[in-house]
């Protein structure tokens, strides 16, 4: 991802600003900015496992909505997404 890019959409990992192309789903984004996804309740690094929304281990906070599975949603300008990093 290119920070400095203007065009594409403009997307916020973790207060941080990243240009992404459209299409790109908030999972692909959170991996290309190099962010952690989320830890267990034993504090062990999570991150996506299948792709396709059946494992849960890409759940971050989007726009606010804790626990969003990133692999089922494509970026779209002005969202916020925070990650456990």
């Amino acid at each position: 991802m290119d920070e400095d890019k203007d065009n594409g959409v403009r997307i916020q990992i973790n207060g941080r600003e990243y240009s992404v192309p459209e299409g790109t789903t908030v999972a692909i984004a959170i991996n290309t900015a190099q962010a952690a996804y989320r830890r267990s309740v034993t504090s062990e690094p999570r991150a996506p496992l299948c792709g396709m929304g059946t494992c849960f281990e890409c759940r971050v906070q989007i726009d606010g909505r804790p626990h969003t599975r990133s692999c089922q949603l494509l970026c779209r300008t002005g969202m916020q997404v925070m990650t456990d990093e």
